[in-house]
């Protein structure tokens, strides 16, 4: 059975240092952190972004084309007891998410580019990777490394990101490694600021976002990290 794709509203901003910490204080007041955060407030996050033979998630990104897609691989708190592969759907500012559980066995078969543990024609969306991956060639590019720092609120069902230390691994078979090779991505005083909603953004909310004066960013973690990657490599695989 196909997974029901629901999709919400999507805003993303650069805001730096001074503009985080009053966000931040105007947002305590008004919203609870979420429930998977450590002691800080915040976790961490890490995923392995993948694109076909011709760069089309990248291609498409920079083209401006408001329907498109990206697959990734995505675990928390370097924790490989709970590995998702996710499908994230853009449509203009709207976006839905697909995702399937993986065990550390397949995440590596499929980083070993073995794909038939995702032939399940029980499982639509596995048997969609497998045929991206046989047929499109889909594999991975480049893993994007960040600090969430989270806040929800049950009306309107936001959810409010501040994202930190974005940084690129070097070496995209390194999923899981604590030691990974990194380059930082975006200077140390950006922070991208990410507005999820349903059908709409609770006022108070809104108003202590003051949206208008911030830079809205286009350009995706996965744009931003490709960047330090060679735009051919794995092309041959």
């Amino acid at each position: 059975m196909n997974q029901p794709i629901k999709y919400r509203h999507e805003l993303k901003f650069f805001v730096n240092f001074h503009q985080y910490y009053t966000i931040r204080q105007r947002l305590k007041n008004l919203m609870q952190p979420d429930e998977h955060v450590s002691p800080t407030g915040e976790y961490h996050i890490r995923s392995l972004y993948f694109d076909d033979i011709g760069n089309t998630a990248l291609t498409e990104k920079l083209g401006g084309i408001r329907q498109r897609k990206k697959y990734r691989i995505r675990m928390y708190n370097l924790d490989d007891k709970v590995i998702h592969f996710e499908k994230k759907i853009k449509n203009g500012e709207y976006i839905a998410k697909i995702k399937e559980l993986l065990t550390r066995e397949m995440a590596d078969n499929i980083l070993a580019c073995d794909f038939h543990e995702l032939n399940i024609p029980s499982k639509p969306f596995l048997m969609e990777l497998h045929n991206e991956m046989t047929h499109r060639l889909l594999r991975p590019k480049v893993i994007v490394d960040y600090v969430r720092e989270p806040y929800t609120h049950s009306n309107g069902n936001v959810r409010i990101t501040f994202d930190k230390d974005l940084k690129s691994g070097l070496h995209r078979t390194d999923l899981f490694s604590r030691d990974l090779s990194m380059v930082r991505a975006l200077s140390e005083n950006q922070i991208i600021l990410e507005v999820k909603f349903d059908e709409y953004l609770p006022s108070p909310i809104r108003t202590a976002l003051q949206l208008e004066g911030l830079q809205h960013q286009s350009a995706s973690k996965y744009v931003i990290c490709r960047k330090f990657i060679k735009l051919n490599a794995w092309e041959d695989q």
